[in-house]
């Protein structure tokens, strides 16, 4: 199994690029270095500098390369379209012009990765690890989120060939399993693969091990993500939006929480996994000073158990 394992801006606490407190980048890819870190996600759209020049050298003075970006936003609204499709040209264009991250050998497609997610939201947020009571998107909602992300998928690829990967996200309207599975018969392989996230399959009640070997032949990238199961509880329980969860600390260093990595390692020697992994630790940003430690706790504990 050959694997490469990065971090993203959100293990410090960088979700809404415009929330006062977020840490300055420059702190991000330092911290990010000092922990033994390569390959780092864009982040939300505008966190980090739009100017190529700017971003290649600070980039190249910490010896970090980008692996993927992130389409973190309403799919559903026939409105938003133009704002999806200006953001994707604009992040593509962005991504493209940056070396390319190592490829791994047996690696499917290679990096960079467009990640599309479908934004928590008002409906579905504090519904998040509950997939007997949220509420579902009608059937013509749903078929219009597909041909949104058709159109991303193939934006992506025929422009900048950079491809496009699907990530189920707890409060969004692709969480659960039978949303998943639907989204994979609409969406064929050729116009975008999957990002499945260890945390967020645990949110939503699926055995991340169980669903990476379910999901291989449509997997090209993958999150990793733990999580502290009394504060998951208290925020199932309790119905909780997602976020204030994750402020609450719903999201733990990697071993530290309920996410069997040994299962996990065991399940993409299985599928053969070959390509990067991304640790994730959604956190409030007010609590920044402890993201060094714990990204290299995470990266510390896969390393002893065999990663």
């Amino acid at each position: 199994m050959t694997l490469k394992i990065g971090i993203a801006p959100n293990s410090w606490g960088v979700e809404d690029p415009q929330n006062p407190y977020n840490p300055p980048y420059e702190k991000v890819f330092d911290e990010a270095k000092k922990a033994g870190y390569k390959g780092l996600e864009l982040g939300p759209y505008g966190y980090l500098p739009q100017d190529v020049k700017v971003l290649q050298k600070a980039l190249n003075q910490r010896e970090l390369c980008i692996v993927a970006g992130t389409l973190y936003d309403d799919l559903v609204s026939p409105n938003n379209l133009d704002q999806l499709i200006k953001k994707t040209h604009e992040t593509c264009a962005l991504m493209s012009k940056l070396p390319k991250a190592d490829k791994v050998t047996g690696q499917g497609f290679e990096t960079p990765y467009y990640v599309i997610i479908d934004q928590v939201n008002d409906v579905r947020g504090k519904f998040a690890g509950q997939p007997d009571l949220a509420p579902r998107l009608e059937l013509e909602k749903w078929k219009e989120m597909m041909k949104h992300i058709k159109e991303i998928g193939r934006i992506t690829w025929e422009n900048y060939g950079i491809r496009s990967v699907v990530h189920p996200h707890a409060g969004g309207f692709i969480e659960f399993g039978d949303e998943t599975i639907q989204l994979l018969n609409d969406i064929p392989s050729e116009i975008a693969g999957l990002c499945l996230d260890t945390g967020h399959l645990y949110y939503a009640g699926l055995d991340p091990a169980d669903w990476l070997v379910k999901c291989a032949d449509r997997l090209d990238y993958i999150h990793f993500k733990d999580i502290n199961k009394p504060v998951f509880e208290n925020a199932v329980n309790n119905q909780q939006d997602f976020f204030d969860a994750c402020l609450d600390g719903v999201m733990c260093p990697i071993g530290k929480g309920v996410v069997d990595y040994k299962g996990v390692k065991d399940a993409l020697e299985k599928i053969n996994y070959r390509g990067w992994i991304m640790l994730e630790q959604e956190r409030d940003p007010r609590d920044v000073e402890g993201s060094l430690k714990d990204v290299k706790d995470s990266r510390a504990y896969l390393a002893k158990i065999g990663y």
